[in-house]
């Protein structure tokens, strides 16, 4: 998932928010999303679900297979 934390971290900024914004808004906390965006860990399904129904993207955008 190499393109996720990329990917995740852009989408976060284009909406102006922050890492605890964002896991207000998805019930995850900030310290998973700062992992994520590190790259220390990778979401599990329940996540990869509720970040694509919040940020409108499909999971193959999100996971880098598709632009």
């Amino acid at each position: 998932m190499n393109k996720f934390a990329e990917r995740l971290k852009e989408l976060r900024l284009e909406k102006g928010l922050t890492k605890i914004q964002l896991a207000a808004e998805i019930k995850y906390s900030s310290t998973i999303i700062g992992k994520w965006e590190n790259k220390k860990r990778s979401p599990n399904m329940e996540a990869i679900i509720a970040l694509c129904n919040y940020f409108k993207v499909s999971s193959d955008y999100l996971i880098g297979l598709t632009d």
